[in-house]
This record gives C-alpha cells, sequence and structure tokens, in this order.
C-alpha cells in the first residue's frame, strides 16, 4: 500500500525523523485557515500517489492565507498522471541550502534490503541514476544486521554528504531503517532531506510503501487506506477477506490458488483475442476451502461488478474435494438469491482434481440455469469470453 506525503509523515515523525507540521485540508477554506494558523508563507502541495507534483503544477508557494486560498482553488480537482487531487497538505515554507536524497528499498532479486543515497535531491532520482549513477550510492544492508549507527554512517560517507552534517544525516537514516521494519516497509524514501541555512536536516517530503501481507501486524495501517480512491468492490472484497485485484476487463475470475488464478486469467486472455479481445475483469483468489459461505461471498464481490459480463469458475479440488466444491457453488448462488442478490450472468465451471467425477456429476443434475460446465480448462476459457462478448453486443 503506498502512502500519501502527509501519511508517510506522520510515520516518519513517530519514528524521530525530523519533518515540517502540516495540515491536511480537503477545501480551499481549509487551506485558508491553515495558513492563518502558521501565520508564515506556506507551501500548497497536492497529495496524490504519483511523482511529477510540482511540473505539474501542483505544489505552490503561498504568502498570504488569500494566497493560499486562490493556490488551492487551483490544485483541487487537477488531473495528476490520472491522479485527481482531492485532498492537499499545507506547510509552513522552508528555506533551503541543500537538497539530498536517501531511501532504503526491498531488494527481491538480491535477497535483501538496499539503501540509497546521493547529495543530489529534489529532482527524479531515476534521471540521476540514468545520468550520473557515480552520484547515487547503493549499500546492501543485511536484513539480520539492519542499519546501525556505523552503517549508517557507512552509507553517509558512501555518498559523499559533507562532514558537517554527516552525524545528524546517519541518525536520520538510523530512523528511516526504524521505520522501514518497526512499520513492515518494502520502500521507505526521503526527496528532498534538505539542509535549512540555519543547519536543520529536515525530511521535507516522503514515499512509504507498505507490505500488504503484514497489516495483521499493524492494525492501525487500516487507517491509512484511501477509501475515496480505492475501488469499492476491492475495499468489499477486503471486509470479506478475499483476495481480489480489479482488472480491466469482461470476465470475472474465481479460482483457488493464487497459481491457478493467475494461469486462468492468461488462458482467458488467450481466448478473448478470438472474441474482440475479451479480458479478464479481476483477479480472486478463494483460497484453500470452498465453503457455501466462501464461494457466496466471491461470487458476490464477481457478481456485483458492473463490467462482468460472464463468470469462470475455475477450480482444483485438493484438501477440498470438488463435491464440496461444487456443492460449494450451488449453495452460494442460493445464499446470494437469500441475501437479495439476482444475477443473469452466465457462470462457466471448470473443475478437476480430488473427487472430480463427483463435483461434475453434482453440478450437471443441478441444471441451474446460468451454470455451464465445461471440462477443460482451454475449453472453458473459449466458452466464457464468447459468452462475454455476446453479453457486451447485446447491450
Amino acid at each position: 500500500m503506498d502512502l500519501y506525503e502527509y501519511q508517510a509523515k506522520q510515520l516518519f515523525g513517530s519514528h524521530g525523523v525530523p519533518v515540517t507540521d502540516g495540515h491536511v485540508c480537503v477545501t480551499p477554506e481549509e487551506a485558508r485557515s491553515a495558513a492563518q494558523a502558521i501565520a508564515a508563507p506556506v507551501v500548497v502541495k497536492a497529495q496524490v500517489k504519483t511523482g511529477g507534483r510540482g511540473k505539474a503544477g501542483g505544489v505552490k508557494l503561498a504568502d498570504s492565507p488569500d494566497d493560499a486560498f486562490a493556490k488551492a482553488q487551483g490544485i483541487l480537482g487537477l488531473d495528476i498522471k490520472g491522479h485527481v487531487v482531492r485532498r492537499l497538505l499545507v506547510t509552513p515554507a522552508t528555506d533551503i541550502a541543500e537538497e539530498y536524497y536517501v531511501s532504503f528499498l526491498l531488494d527481491r532479486a538480491n535477497r535483501s534490503f538496499l539503501a540509497m543515497a546521493s547529495v543530489e535531491g529534489g529532482m527524479d532520482i531515476e534521471e540521476v541514476a540514468a545520468t550520473k549513477p557515480e552520484a547515487l550510492a547503493k549499500i546492501r544492508v543485511d536484513a539480520l544486521d539492519g542499519v546501525s549507527p556505523a552503517k549508517a554512517r557507512e552509507i553517509v560517507t558512501a555518498a559523499k554528504f559533507p562532514e558537517a552534517i554527516a552525524a545528524p544525516v546517519a541518525d536520520i537514516l538510523v530512523s528511516l531503517w526504524d521505520v522501514m521494519v518497526g512499520e513492515d516497509a518494502t520502500l521507505v524514501e526521503v526527496n528532498p532531506l534538505v539542509l535549512t541555512p540555519t543547519g536543520e536536516v529536515l525530511a521535507l517530503d516522503g514515499k512509504v510503501t507498505l507490505d500488504g501481507n503484514a497489516g495483521y501486524r499493524h492494525p492501525h495501517h487500516a487507517d491509512l487506506v484511501d477509501r475515496e480512491a480505492t475501488d469499492p468492490i476491492e475495499l468489499r472484497a477486503q471486509e470479506l477477506d478475499l483476495n481480489y485485484v480489479k482488472l480491466d476487463g469482461d470476465v470475472g475470475i474465481i479460482g483457488n490458488g493464487a497459481g491457478l488464478v493467475m494461469s486462468t486469467l492468461d488462458v482467458v486472455a488467450y481466448a478473448g483475442e478470438e472474441f474482440g479481445g475479451v479480458r479478464p475483469a479481476n483477479f480472486l483468489d478463494i483460497g484453500g476451502g470452498a465453503s457455501a459461505d466462501v464461494m457466496a461471498n466471491g461470487l458476490d464481490i464477481v457478481l456485483n461488478d458492473p463490467d462482468v459480463q460472464a463468470v469462470f469458475v475455475n477450480v482444483f479440488g485438493g484438501i477440498t474435494a470438488c463435491d464440496a466444491v461444487a456443492s460449494g457453488i450451488l449453495q452460494g448462488l442460493q445464499v446470494l438469491e437469500q441475501r437479495g442478490v439476482a444475477s443473469t450472468k452466465p457462470i462457466v465451471c471448470r473443475i478437476d482434481g480430488n473427487n472430480a467425477e463427483e463435483g461434475r456429476r453434482i453440478l450437471t443434475e443441478a441444471h441451474h440455469p446460468l451454470i455451464e460446465l465445461v471440462e477443460t480448462m482451454d475449453d472453458a476459457a473459449r466458452r466464457v469470453a464468447e459468452l462475454a462478448a455476446a453479453a457486451k453486443a447485446g447491450k
């Protein structure tokens, strides 16, 4: 989960990283009030989860409360790389003598963490890495050893920070590592880390990506979810503990096991080329259990997606046998009817594995008007793509 700047800086502050104060605002009037409270020139900053805000006009200096009001009017509603600005961060304007860059990230390829630092901050670090790779220090961080004061000093030295600020920058690196580990983050970035004319070193901007798989260890992370910007179907799936990702397509996918679901996405996309580019509408893994309630929840999520024209239930029976899966599908549809969820969308089922023959018999003898049983995965993918294309054409 990517965080907004104001959320990242709140986490920074809680771990001892020096940051500037700020006020989160959603209206120009709130921006004016924030500027009045600060009683000094302010910066009005768009809160979007993408870079390039300044170049897009999303960061403005305001000299007065009325000016902050006007700048907020111009930024709210702005589209920055497909992200619509719905909130602002109003912070005191900071005099800057130097700008730097520091970050920690999970280096999956090398099974470790990576520290990156540069005395050339304030711009796209990708540009620095591409045009002046020698200006970006990259230091491996062992997961067990972490970032001690000595390791932090190694990073500072490799990045050629001035000796006069080496100690405070090293302290900040130790605190940022506390954020990385303490919050189960996969990325912690400060750009720019600034030196003020008075000698302070401050994290002026921040980026944090949290590992959603560790959310159970951090109940407070739920408060960081941006419900306004998150697809409501995804929010509903989270509430039901379903592994769901919304995609831009027409075929709803339900499977048990991430590997099977990923394969299903591929075969549906391939089959859909024959029918005008029909594509999967979602990733939904119901896990190892396919009880009636779990299947009903999965069907509830997928069938309520207005983009879905047809559904592909692709299940391989393992610990949960196929006869239980088949019963779960039928009972799941009954549960939906009891919930008042009526659907006319066709459901193509392919079940294989443990007790598959009995599972197919249950579905066949049910004669459910929405369910069509297909034996192989490829044939089922082609059939569901055909049904989805026909439903789109009939609209």
